[in-house]
């Protein structure tokens, strides 16, 4: 049986230029973005960083406050319009129910700022799928919308 995916996506405006909004929250560190959620660790380190995280290919160690880490894998770097990255070697629950993942961030020029689109899908391990649609409907996607407004917040107070 194979696995199925589910996905989340939120977005939000940012009062700041193209330029400035994309340098901040594509290459800012994760810690103390995303922060500990009920159920979801927080990002407490990146280990193992291969260089600057704003090309094709570029891997790094997220660890969690629960112990766990995942491993993350830059994709697509087109500056000013879109960054991806693939994740892998979930630990933990997610590493029972998760293949892999992967999280889109779309940047558009608006009126006022930058609309910012992120978008992630998590791939289930065989036998997961509905497990692990319902964390993402009910946690992961709440939780993209809490965390978006604090890369938002640093975004326009780095400005």
């Amino acid at each position: 049986m194979s696995g199925r995916s589910a996905t989340a996506i939120t977005e939000l405006l940012a009062t700041a230029s193209l330029d400035h909004t994309w340098d901040v929250a594509t290459m800012h560190t994760p810690v103390g973005l995303y922060p500990k959620a009920g159920l979801l660790p927080a990002v407490v380190e990146v280990r193992d960083q291969t260089g600057d995280w704003d090309g094709v290919g570029q891997t790094r160690q997220l660890m969690l406050s629960d112990g766990g880490s995942v491993i993350e894998h830059t994709t697509n770097v087109d500056r000013l319009e879109f960054f991806a990255y693939n994740l892998t070697d979930f630990q933990k629950i997610f590493g029972v129910m998760v293949a892999s993942a992967r999280a889109e961030w779309t940047f558009t020029t608006a009126p006022n700022g930058t609309l910012i689109r992120w978008r992630y899908t998590f791939h289930s391990k065989p036998g997961y799928g509905l497990p692990l649609a319902a964390i993402i409907k009910f946690l992961w996607g709440p939780y993209m919308a809490r965390v978006l407004p604090g890369i938002v917040a640093e975004i326009e107070r780095s400005h």
